[in-house]
């Protein structure tokens, strides 16, 4: 579903893996690349978001293991 929600919203899809600065940070670069690049821009910020959702999941299976 998140994966789904970073196609359209790559910011929001960020805030909902729990890096809320990052989230932050990419809204403000964001909406300007988008306006001027016509979102040529927008598949890296998908890009992103789908790296940053792979990695918190791995965190909790991580977790969940106890690998510390």
């Amino acid at each position: 579903m998140n994966y789904v929600l970073a196609l359209l919203l790559p910011p929001l899809s960020i805030l909902l893996t729990g890096r809320i600065f990052t989230a932050i940070v990419v809204f403000i670069i964001w909406i300007p690349a988008i306006l001027f690049s016509g979102g040529l821009t927008h598949p890296m910020f998908i890009l992103l978001a789908w790296i940053l959702i792979y990695q918190s999941a791995e965190e909790r299976r991580a977790s969940r293991r106890g690998d510390d």
